[in-house]
């Protein structure tokens, strides 16, 4: 049987998503007055830098991006992110990634923030599956999708056009 490639969000539907989540993000922070936009690597992060470029543009909220380097396969190795704890200590934060499917990748993310005193911890993806394993869910996600355990979703926000597809 050959593998056949489903689009779920096209560039423009992508564009509206990110942008979208960007006021919710907003929205649930409007009296902060700093914010830190946590992406996992890779294209968590790159979700997370497009996530960010629309909050500058909508608010005045001073946003920071920070990149969370994560081993997939291996997530209870030391969690590294580019900003010092001391940098994100008693503030706003959203981490993002671009598919959450088991929740492994996210709450292994979630845990690490919580080894210092936060304001509030939000999480945000693209990408909703319904297989979690972990007891985590997405605050802010662009489309909830269920799917099967065989297929997988793909997120290109790397180049033009973006888009999000199943195989």
């Amino acid at each position: 049987m050959a593998l056949t490639k489903n689009t779920i969000l096209s560039h423009k539907e992508i564009e509206h998503k990110i942008r979208r989540i960007a006021y919710q993000i907003y929205e649930s922070n409007v009296n902060e007055s700093e914010i830190i936009i946590a992406g996992i690597e890779s294209s968590g992060y790159i979700l997370a830098k497009k996530i960010k470029s629309q909050l500058d543009k909508i608010s005045d909220i001073t946003s920071t991006l920070c990149k969370v380097t994560i081993d997939k396969k291996t997530p209870t190795n030391p969690i590294k992110t580019s900003i010092k704890s001391e940098d994100y200590a008693n503030k706003s934060i959203v981490l993002i990634d671009d598919v959450l499917n088991s929740g492994s990748t996210l709450i292994y993310g979630i845990k690490h923030f919580l080894d210092v005193p936060l304001k509030q911890f939000k999480t945000a993806v693209l990408v909703n599956r319904n297989h979690k394993k972990f007891p985590v869910k997405a605050d802010f996600k662009g489309i909830s999708l269920s799917t099967s355990l065989f297929e997988h979703v793909h997120v290109n926000l790397s180049k033009q056009p973006y888009e999000a597809y199943l195989d």
